[in-house]
């Protein structure tokens, strides 16, 4: 297994960080790794903002379901799904006269062009998260930023064609967060498949499940997937995530009751 293979399999999320800061210039290289993503058409449809701001950093761990640990990491790396400056780039290029002369309405961004800014915009995230461990630092992903979409538009003055698909900590791990166990996968053959999908039949279900009992330590009796749909499907926090990623995509497209300057 290679360097950069190693660091992959090894890679686990990290949420308790050394005293020790980040240089700016690692945060720099960190930042640099990701504009060397690919991205679609080389539009670069993201944009990485840096908060640095404790008392911003302090606000977002309660607005991000209440996670202490954000307020702590030493770096805090917020990436948008950005089609703002593209939208600003027309404008300033009078696209609206070249749209005239060609006798066709000016296109506006929608929701394929939302979707396009946000698979630019995690491939980013975790070509950062790659460049970090590849540097000693570790991260997590705080997927939480989708939530509360009005109040994070506020706070952090987000437009319209905009919306915070992912938040990463960064930080050098303590001791016990990197001797860790590494969280187990589901196996291959639940996940991988050819040419077509597949859905797994009962028996396949009840193996991988049972695979993920087993990982956490559940007793004989525990219904996993009973647990995963209580815990997480239906949780306060993804029926909220899913609210404000509705209202966000009525925002990106002009939804009744938005605003669309």
């Amino acid at each position: 297994m290679n360097e950069t293979l190693r660091l992959i399999h090894q890679r686990r999320s990290v949420r308790s960080y050394d005293d020790r800061p980040i240089g700016r210039s690692t945060v720099d290289t960190i930042v640099q790794a990701a504009m060397r993503a690919p991205t679609a058409g080389n539009l670069m449809l993201y944009s990485i903002l840096e908060i640095e701001d404790q008392a911003l950093k302090e606000k977002l761990a309660v607005s991000c379901d209440n996670q202490p640990f954000i307020a702590r990491a030493p770096l805090v790396l917020l990436f948008l799904a950005d089609y703002q400056r593209w939208t600003d780039i027309f404008s300033a290029s009078d696209v609206p006269s070249l749209c005239e002369a060609r006798g066709e309405p000016m296109r506006v961004p929608g929701e394929g062009d939302l979707l396009l800014a946000c698979c630019d915009a995690l491939i980013a995230a975790h070509t950062a998260v790659v460049a970090a461990e590849s540097l000693g630092i570790g991260s997590c992903y705080i997927g939480d930023i989708m939530e509360r979409y009005e109040v994070h538009r506020e706070l952090l003055g987000l437009p319209r064609y905009t919306f915070p698909i992912t938040l990463v900590c960064f930080g050098y791990p303590t001791k016990a967060a990197r001797e860790r166990k590494l969280t187990p996968r589901f196996p291959q053959s639940c996940i991988h498949f050819k040419d077509r999908y597949r859905r797994l039949d009962e028996d396949e279900i009840r193996g991988m499940l049972e695979s993920r009992r087993k990982a956490r330590g559940l007793g004989s009796d525990a219904n996993v997937g009973q647990h995963t749909y209580a815990h997480k499907f239906s949780a306060d926090f993804t029926v909220e995530m899913t609210r404000s990623a509705r209202a966000a995509i009525q925002a990106w497209t002009g939804g009744a009751g938005e605003e669309t300057d």
